[in-house]
């Protein structure tokens, strides 16, 4: 968890100094730009812009306050999918490997060496082998019960945090849109002040008020790739544990008599 927060406090001091300095970049570039493409015209300008240039106007326009939150939401939840996909990648262990060395070591070495070969690999399967032959001196019913209860545990560590992914799927595109009616709303507003229907007045507040929701799904869908992929992942490794638990069960089995 320390490591985790290590990394948003990171990701977050970058995120802040990226936009406050493509927000003075483009302040600077945009009285420039003035200047000196006075007399040209705005098709030649736009055709010179590359996409990065565009992306980053388009969210300054968007207005610091809610594209900001947007941003956060992408920073961390992205810290937190990294996170999860390093951990999940970790946790992947090779289980038919590991249970042709646990079968290995019952014949050859009994419980004790079956262990050890567990203490020595590492992955949720391995840590549940080894609970399971903890417990098979007893009898198959009290191996089963741990594997069953270790194996709980271990599925709560493979989603831990996930669901603050979910979260900022749904927070992003929520945020976006209530920049989309905050800008609709200031748009009225221009609109009742100068008493009548002015294209011009209402102009920028619409503008804002679609980018922001365009950035909102922008991040939920970024942010959602990564979350189907974690959950795959999750749902490979659990499969993978109950296939194993049931084969150590056989073998554990195999082994009493």
């Amino acid at each position: 968890m320390k490591r985790l927060f290590s990394i948003l406090a990171i990701a977050c001091i970058m995120a802040f100094g990226t936009v406050n300095a493509s927000t003075n970049a483009y302040t600077v570039e945009a009285a420039t730009t003035a200047v000196t493409t006075s007399f040209q015209n705005e098709p030649a300008e736009d055709a010179e812009k590359s996409f990065t240039q565009i992306v980053k106007e388009r969210f300054i326009e968007g207005g610091p306050f809610f594209m900001g939150i947007v941003l956060l939401c992408l920073i961390l939840g992205l810290a937190i999918a990294i996170e999860r996909i390093i951990y999940l990648n970790l946790a992947t262990t090779n289980s038919k490997k590991l249970t042709q060395n646990v079968e290995d070591a019952l014949n050859s070495g009994g419980i004790e060496a079956a262990k050890e070969v567990c203490r020595n690999t590492k992955g949720p399967v391995a840590s549940i082998f080894y609970q399971g032959l903890d417990r098979a001196d007893e009898d198959i019913d009290a191996a089963e019960k741990a594997v069953v209860a270790y194996g709980g545990v271990q599925m709560g560590q493979l989603e831990k945090n996930v669901s603050w992914i979910s979260l900022f799927i749904a927070l992003a595109p929520m945020l976006g849109f209530m920049g989309t009616v905050l800008g609709m709303i200031d748009a009225f507003d221009k609109i009742q002040s100068a008493g009548d229907m002015n294209p011009s007045l209402v102009a920028g507040g619409i503008k804002i008020a679609l980018l922001t929701t365009v950035f909102g799904l922008i991040v939920a869908i970024i942010l959602q790739i990564f979350y189907n992929y974690i959950i795959a992942k999750i749902d490979s490794i659990v499969n993978d544990m109950e296939d194993a638990s049931i084969t150590l069960m056989d073998l554990l089995v195999r082994h009493k008599k």
